[in-house]
């Protein structure tokens, strides 16, 4: 199915026809699920971080300057290399570690100049067991590094364990919708409910549970002085049963907690490299003994599947022993209470603890600098060595705990962080409540349920690389609408011969979401490519073009494409916010970016409607080095001065890094017989010869000298 070109340039005029496109094939993108830890046929791998006494990364050392060891016994360490996080050589170097051991670190190999892929990380904000004071402290904090330490590549995620913040709660990198999700975290008060007196706190129960008598004997003979002729063995059980319904309440919120936290380091296992978690939480008690320290051990050994690195940050900021003037306290003369409370603080805070050391991370516990913790466990965790072995019958006990230790030979002055150790089975996931209901077997479902099933998910599916585009333009009398354009290679689906030609067939479906998750506008479209020697054109790039009309709010478009032979699915998210354009205010549409056709000449006289009218799109925003990239803005609601002219201002900047390494001079936006101020077209060709290879944000900045307003709008791109 195909389309002419000509629908390209009426987006830019007016509106899209909703059909299919097809155009240049782009190169295969790389598609790599890896972990940093998993156990495969050929080889275990880990991630290590070695720091001196200042806390430095100690960089430039070897494979034989290790030394590992499983459940104590030495192991010959088959792969090495040193990788940095977020670039794009770390996908690779984690797919060859766990694949074979052929591929051994060699000095005289140079490796490719790494791309800036970004970091994933992810907070996770324990809002059942933060006070008011710690949740706006880490909503301050969290704030404070999206707008000024989040790379520009960065993809962020703030999630909570009460589910409050919804929809939001998604790995991006649009800060509107990471400053949209800190907007819904409120304070949940945390209630024990327990009226009885004098009053019991969780960590006397749990002391109490535990038959400390100190503690023990005080509820006792305070229950026999309030009910006189009752005998010491009948008050003992009564404050044993007081202290074990705190505790199941305690337990019951614990559990939630931790489950959340489960859930979410199981899921980003889809997401390669590794990945930094944040656990802020005002602390909780979970009994160290048994069952509880089996649940720590399994989620850390999750984590070491998924590639978690786990950094604890204590909410509560810097805080002494005892209770605090807020909070009600039994009235002890014997100090009895007082003696015992000097441990509750540490308590509060081992489970954080172990999560943290055991997953390779750190705590950050009593200080009131939350922010400069933060901002050390990202350097902290920029760089790393991966270690990978050969399993060598680790598996012959699947339910059995295997530790991991690793030492800088001869020099015990370095720190070395390293995960604990890790099971040979993924356990199953930890339940905030038990359910013993066995769930219904799934109805069968067609190949388009199937599809949309996917679109569902929190992460997008990466069998078939997607490329999705999303513009708006304001359409008179009618508002904004938007583009969703979808890119899809031939050369990752499947041709069959049918009657002497290469017939293909792709099902692509898009669903709209508002930013309550609710769904909107959807679309599918099942599309036939036949690439017979009459039409060599089919084994072409799949283009699709939805337009939609959109009130302003912020939105989530989700593609997803199914390869009809193979059943192979990809599919890609995207966030855009459609802004209020209000009368008189300064506003502009989406930057639409692409290519000068190879038949257009030279550039220097064309106007902008000329430049428009030859502009190929491009859905995927990937640029040669040596192709000039043409873009193109709509801007409205100029204001006219007395002369009867408007006088509009235009820079561009590329950001690589979060620096900018092109500004161009303010240049005015010609205005000559401009028929209606309020709706300019402009557009424009920037050389980008000579810029490295990598992925830069284009920033377009409007400036309206009469009326003294400014807008600006971002899109991103890659130079290959």
């Amino acid at each position: 199915m195909r389309l002419a070109r000509t629908a390209t340039i009426f987006v830019l005029t007016s509106a899209l026809v909703c059909a299919p496109l097809l155009g240049q094939t782009p190169e295969p993108a790389k598609q790599d699920k890896t972990d940093v830890l998993r156990v495969f046929t050929e080889l275990v791998q880990t991630d290590v971080m070695v720091f001196d006494k200042e806390g430095r990364f100690v960089d430039g050392l070897k494979k034989e300057n290790f030394e590992l060891r499983i459940d104590g016994q030495p192991k010959q360490i088959d792969f090495f290399e040193r990788v940095t996080a977020g670039s794009v050589n770390e996908e690779s170097q984690l797919a060859a570690a766990r694949g074979s051991a052929n591929r051994i670190n060699n000095p005289g190999t140079e490796a490719p100049a790494p791309l800036d892929r970004g970091r994933p990380i992810f907070f996770y904000i324990d809002d059942l067991h933060l006070d008011l004071g710690s949740l706006n402290a880490a909503k301050k904090v969290i704030s404070a590094f999206v707008d000024k330490e989040m790379g520009q590549n960065d993809e962020v995620a703030i999630t909570s364990a009460s589910g409050q913040i919804g929809f939001l709660q998604q790995l991006t990198d649009n800060k509107t919708v990471l400053h949209a999700a800190l907007g819904r975290l409120k304070f949940r008060p945390y209630l024990i409910r327990d009226n009885d007196t004098p009053p019991m706190t969780e960590y006397q129960a749990m002391l109490i549970g535990r038959y400390d008598r100190d503690v023990t004997n005080y509820f006792i003979e305070q229950f026999m002085i309030q009910n006189p002729g009752m005998t010491r063995n009948t008050a003992e059980g009564q404050v044993q049963t007081r202290a074990r319904l705190i505790m199941q309440q305690s337990d019951n919120i614990t559990m939630a907690a931790l489950a959340g936290l489960d859930s979410l380091i199981r899921s980003v296992n889809k997401i390669s490299g590794r990945k930094l978690v944040f656990l802020i939480s005002g602390g909780f008690f979970l009994d160290t003994h048994g069952s509880s320290m089996d649940r720590i051990q399994r989620m850390t050994s999750i984590a070491a599947r998924s590639g978690v690195v786990i950094y604890a940050m204590d909410g509560r900021g810097l805080v002494t022993p005892g209770s605090d003037a807020s909070t009600e306290t039994a009235f002890d003369i014997t100090n009895r209470l007082e003696r015992a409370s000097a441990g509750e603080l540490t308590a509060s805070q081992d489970a954080m603890h172990a999560l943290a050391r055991d997953t390779g991370g750190k705590p950050v516990f009593n200080t009131n600098a939350l922010g400069v913790g933060l901002t050390k466990a990202l350097k902290e965790t920029s760089a790393y060595y991966l270690l990978a072995w050969k399993p060598e019958g680790e598996t012959q006990h699947a339910s059995k705990f295997h530790r991991i230790e690793v030492k800088v030979v001869g020099k015990p002055q370095l720190n070395v962080q390293v995960r604990r150790g890790f099971f040979d089975v993924e356990s199953e996931p930890v339940a905030a409540k038990p359910n013993k209901t066995k769930a219904p077997a799934p109805a069968n479902k067609t190949e388009e349920q199937g599809l949309y099933q996917k679109l569902r998910a929190n992460f997008p599916e990466r069998a078939i690389p997607v490329s999705l585009d999303l513009n708006y333009v304001h359409i008179s009398e009618k508002g904004w609408m938007l583009s969703t354009m979808v890119e899809v290679p031939s050369s990752f689906l499947t041709f069959e011969t049918v009657a002497e030609k290469q017939v293909g067939a792709v099902d692509l479906a898009g669903i709209i979401y508002n930013d309550q998750g609710q769904p909107g506008s959807s679309f599918n479209q099942h599309m036939t490519l036949d690439a017979g020697p009459n039409n060599p054109s089919g084994r072409e790039a799949v283009r699709y073009n939805y337009p939609l009309f959109l009130e302003p709010g912020l939105y989530q478009v989700r593609v997803g494409v199914r390869d009809a032979k193979s059943g192979r699915i990809g599919s890609s998210h995207r966030w855009i916010e459609i802004p209020i354009l209000k009368p008189a205010q300064l506003g502009m549409s989406s930057v639409l970016i692409g290519v000068r056709p190879s038949s257009a000449g030279n550039t220097t006289s064309e106007t902008s409607q000329t430049l428009t009218n030859s502009l190929e799109l491009s859905i995927s925003h990937r640029f040669q080095r040596d192709s000039p990239l043409r873009f193109v803005i709509f801007v409205y609601n100029a204001t006219v001065a007395a002369d009867s002219k408007a006088d509009i201002a235009l820079q561009l900047q590329l950001i690589r890094d979060s620096q900018p390494v092109m500004t161009t001079p303010l240049k005015k936006i010609p205005t000559e017989n401009l028929a209606d101020p309020s709706r300019m077209l402009y557009a424009a060709e920037i050389p980008l010869a000579g810029l490295p290879a990598g992925r830069y944000l284009m920033q377009v900045t409007i400036i309206d000298r009469v009326s003294k307003q400014s807008a600006s709008q971002q899109t991103r791109l890659e130079i290959e």
